[in-house]
């Protein structure tokens, strides 16, 4: 589905708010500043900007521009140097480089391969050529993010996106301070917070149906969790991705997923699929404080545990650890 929007429809395009993420491409004149940003940011990095040279990039452009869409298996440079977990061959740095600041786009991926062309040959010309003054997309960002969310600090509100300084999105809630509700907020400790909802807060939560009491597996790259701090303090959820902290300073696991029922965060799972055996093996669960592994939630849980083997082309589920 991700190959035809992207290959073939140009649908979305791939880039970067708070993470790699992919985008309706409807956005991308509300990019342009990202573009910018991202640019200056990298070229700043003390990792990338003394890395970069000129000739290399305008080596890859030209490559690119004379033999179509590559790859960063394309290309030989190595790392100079000790080799280290986040070290990147030059032509690789080069590659970011450009992708960052929207003169290369990923025209297609073979896998988990991306590969890259000139943003003129993926981006569509309407889209790429349409100028929207800087304030016009803050004003954009700052007003799909909190449609969004709903309610949130202009903190939370920056970060869902990560696309625009605190300055400028303090600006534009003073400049729609008129249209914005301000609201206080109970967090899961009882403390209250200052925030604003969309003008239409009122209308939502009237016209919203209670939460189903289904049990649900939440990717950890999930919009609703994704804020950590903000998931913390509105449910009391601590919850840290941990696939990048070494194995021996791991809380939980490398790849565990929050557990939602209902509109409670009631535990976690850490589950892994072996496609050579059909089977998708559950690790450890933990259940939060407070919270029974009673017969129907168990059997909520394990009815989801089928739903999520299907999605990942599996065809059983195998416990390696006690289900109670």
């Amino acid at each position: 589905m991700l190959d035809g929007l992207l290959a073939r429809d140009r649908a979305v395009f791939e880039h970067f708010t708070h993470d790699a993420s992919v985008l309706p491409m409807d956005f991308l004149p509300m990019w342009q500043r990202q573009f910018r940003r991202m640019k200056d940011k990298v070229s700043r990095s003390s990792w990338y900007g003394k890395h970069l040279d000129q000739d290399h990039l305008g080596h890859i452009k030209r490559r690119i521009s004379d033999e179509g869409p590559l790859s960063t298996h394309d290309f030989d440079t190595k790392i100079e140097g000790k080799r280290e977990m986040w070290k990147r061959p030059p032509h690789k740095i080069c590659l970011d480089y450009l992708w960052y600041a929207g003169e290369l786009a990923t025209c297609h991926r073979e896998g988990f391969t991306k590969f890259y062309d000139l943003a003129e040959r993926v981006f569509p010309a309407h889209l790429r050529k349409r100028e929207v003054a800087d304030q016009a997309q803050i004003d954009w960002l700052c007003n799909a993010a909190l449609d969004r969310i709903g309610i949130g600090t202009l903190g939370e509100i920056r970060k869902f996106w990560d696309a625009a300084d605190v300055p400028e999105v303090a600006g534009w809630a003073e400049r729609h301070r008129a249209s914005l509700v301000p609201v206080e907020v109970q967090s899961a400790d009882g403390v209250w917070t200052k925030a604003f909802a969309a003008p239409d807060i009122e209308d939502r939560i009237a016209a919203a149906s209670p939460a189903t009491s289904r049990l649900r597996i939440l990717n950890p790259f999930d919009p609703a969790i994704r804020d950590r701090a903000r998931l913390k303090r509105l449910f009391g959820y601590d919850y840290t991705v941990e696939m990048f902290v070494p194995a021996a300073k791991r809380q939980w696991g490398y790849y565990v997923y929050p557990l939602l029922e209902g509109d409670r965060l009631v535990g976690r799972i850490e589950v892994k699929a072996d496609r050579v055996k059909g089977a998708l093996t559950v690790q450890n669960l933990w259940w939060e404080r407070g919270v029974k592994p009673t017969g129907p939630r168990m059997q909520k849980l394990e009815s989801e545990l089928v739903r999520l083997a299907r999605l990942v082309g599996v065809d059983h589920v195998v416990w390696a650890t006690h289900p109670a």
